[in-house]
């Protein structure tokens, strides 16, 4: 297999879920689509040179899309503040939003890869270089702060969804 059904393998299987995870972590569909865009060309063009393309390609996007974030924030823009201000949204998905907007942006990054994108705790560590049981414990304390945020009967922050073990 070539380097490049590789990549179109990846993409056919990891677009939608890199693509929602963006857009969760940052709050901004713009900057989703970039991150995930750019993370996609830049694998095209290494070719060969990526080990495993899946954990790359997460990284990276996660990479460009953070530094979209950190951007706007250098430049007073008032969306680096507010991450959910679309009107098209509904008003659960904004709370949600913002709430994950007051974690820090570990907490966050974990938090959308593990519970949105589905992600396992191992596939998280090769993303966030940490190992499964550091990911386990960052997910849980994140968990726990975030409910705190939304409230301790906020349905969407607790469940039985996958916690990457």
């Amino acid at each position: 297999m070539t380097a490049h059904d590789r990549l179109r393998t990846v993409f056919e299987n990891e677009h939608p879920r890199l693509w929602r995870s963006l857009f969760a972590h940052t709050g901004d569909a713009d900057i989703a689509s970039d991150a995930a865009a750019e993370a996609f060309a830049q694998a095209v063009r290494r070719g060969d040179a990526m080990r495993d393309p899946t954990a790359w390609v997460w990284r990276t996007a996660f990479r460009i899309a953070g530094g979209h974030l950190a951007s706007r924030w250098r430049l007073g823009d008032p969306a680096a503040t507010s991450m959910a201000t679309e009107d098209t949204l509904p008003e659960d998905v904004v709370v949600l939003l913002d709430a994950l907007a007051r974690l820090g942006e570990d907490e966050r990054r974990v938090v959308v890869l593990c519970l949105v994108g589905g992600l396992s705790a191992s596939d998280v560590g090769r993303i966030v270089g940490a190992s499964p049981g550091a990911v386990r414990v960052r997910l849980h304390r994140a968990r726990k702060k975030l409910i705190g945020l939304l409230g301790a009967d906020a349905p969407s922050a607790r469940g039985s969804q996958r916690e990457g073990r």
